[in-house]
């Protein structure tokens, strides 16, 4: 019972620390993507979702790279201002001639399109509401090498927060891909950023790699118990069974004493 009890606490502590090291890696992985553009050190300064020739665009740079809080030109440098839940458009305030027709619109100061506008707003916020609850269950999940409930927990909210991160990805995947799409049939060269994808995707694989692991170190605690009172019954009833035995064994032998003496004392009286 011992030995099972240490191997289940053991294994545990083992798929803990494992989902632990990955949250972590999730966090730098997306943390990566939202501070892309902020400083020219790799890999920030290679990190974009989209990268296209804006050469005959009206009011764009000659090359826009697009970021999460910013649009950029080549290298992630002469970025414009950090905005919020930027529009695809912001790339060329005050211009737009030259630019895919379906990426024009009358949103974000009449840059973007309807479409656009909008997926990547709401791609944008479900990439930040992922990111807080996976900073959370990244607390939670320090006590995961040592607690069954600590796993349970932080596997609730790193599903919770993967939840909001598949949303997010699938929004920036489907904005930036047909984005570069477009850019391509209006003959205009444009790229996909493999850093800021490789990023993202590896980090969701990561959130979701750590939640089997969570899910498999609360197990492995509750199954230790079950498997603990088996031979703690079997033993019991064995021990049972023997001693009954001694005690019948025993009772016999003092009836037959008895008997002997009594036989004994009948002949001399």
């Amino acid at each position: 019972m011992g030995r099972s009890h240490v191997l289940t606490t053991s294994t545990g502590g083992v798929m803990g620390t494992v989902s632990l090291v990955l949250i972590a890696g999730s966090l730098v992985l997306m943390f990566f993507v939202v501070l892309s553009g902020v400083t020219d050190s790799i890999p920030l300064n290679k990190t974009y979702f989209l990268r296209a020739d804006t050469s005959n665009v009206a009011g764009a740079r000659p090359m826009s790279q697009w970021t999460y809080f910013y649009v950029c030109g080549e290298g992630n440098q002469n970025c414009g201002a950090a905005v919020p839940d930027l529009p695809f458009g912001y790339a060329w305030v005050g211009g737009g001639d030259g630019a895919p027709e379906a990426l024009l619109g009358g949103h974000g100061k009449s840059t973007t399109s309807k479409y656009y506008y909008y997926m990547w707003r709401f791609g944008w916020v479900f990439y930040l509401i992922a990111l807080f609850f996976n900073v959370m269950s990244f607390f939670t999940a320090l006590l995961a090498p040592f607690s069954r409930l600590a796993s349970g927990l932080s596997a609730f909210m790193v599903m919770f927060a993967l939840f909001w991160f598949t949303l997010a990805a699938s929004l920036m995947t489907a904005v930036f891909v047909k984005a570069r799409d477009l850019f391509r049939s209006n003959g205009q060269d444009a790229h996909i950023g493999r850093y800021a994808f490789g990023f993202t995707w590896g980090a969701w694989a990561a959130m979701f790699l750590s939640v089997i692991f969570l899910l498999l170190g609360c197990g492995a605690g509750g199954s230790s118990r079950g498997e603990s009172r088996v031979p703690t019954r079997t033993s019991s009833g064995k021990g049972g069974f023997f001693s009954r035995q001694r005690r019948r064994g025993s009772q016999r032998g003092s009836f037959i004493d008895n008997e002997s003496q009594r036989r004994v004392k009948d002949e001399y009286a």
